[in-house]
Order: structure tokens, then sequence, then C-alpha cells
């Protein structure tokens, strides 16, 4: 089944006008989302876009909109100042055992459970 007649079957079974859908613009909004942030926004950007002008009433000009808006702030991603990158404001277990001195995992000298080995050899 190609794209078009899988996205024709999608409107059909969805009550989606297939006039409302611009396949070409939807695909570059997800590649805009999985360039500029990161691959897994991509399909959450259309989704989120998609929604947006769900509530605004719908139509092509509705989803026009939200696909510009949303374009528009993938495009700026990179560049926007004061935003977190939620991977280095989030610590993981190695870089929590870093910050505290303490070791992350037993240590050559330890037991199993990371308490120290108090059998004779």
């Amino acid at each position: 089944m190609t794209m078009d007649a899988f996205v024709a079957a999608l409107c059909e079974r969805l009550n989606v006008p297939i006039d409302d859908v611009d396949v070409n613009a939807i695909l570059d909004l997800a590649k805009d989302a999985a360039h500029n942030v990161e691959r897994p926004a991509a399909p959450v950007t259309t989704f989120i876009a998609g929604y947006a002008a769900a509530l605004q009433g719908g139509g092509s000009a509705a989803v026009d909109a939200a696909a510009d808006a949303a374009a528009e702030l993938a495009a700026q991603w990179p560049d926007m100042a004061g935003v977190p990158d939620p991977a280095a404001t989030t610590p993981t277990l190695d870089s929590a055992a870093v910050d505290t001195g303490e070791a992350a995992g037993p240590s050559p000298t330890s037991g199993a459970a990371g308490t120290p080995d108090t059998s004779e050899s």
C-alpha cells in the first residue's frame, strides 16, 4: 500500500477531509522537529500541531497556522537561550556518586554488597 492510499484510508476512517491533509507539510514539520530538537520530537510535534489545529476549529487554515508555529519553534530551538538541556540537569546514578564522593559500585576491596570484606584470605 502506498503512502497516498494509506493517508486516504486513514482520513476516511477518522472522518478527516483529505483536502485538509498536506502530507508534505506534515513530513517537513516532522523533519524540522527531528533535526532541530531530537528524533522523538517528530511524532510528538506533529500530533500536538494537529491537536492545536483541532482546538482552533480544524480545517486547513488552522492546520497551516499550527504547523507554521510548531515549525518556527523547532527551527529556533537550537538557538534559544535559557532552555535547559534535561540531560544536563537531571543527575544520573553515576553523576550523583561523583557529586557526593561516593563510589558508584563495590570497590575491589569490598564485599558483594559494597561492605568491607572482613573475611581472611
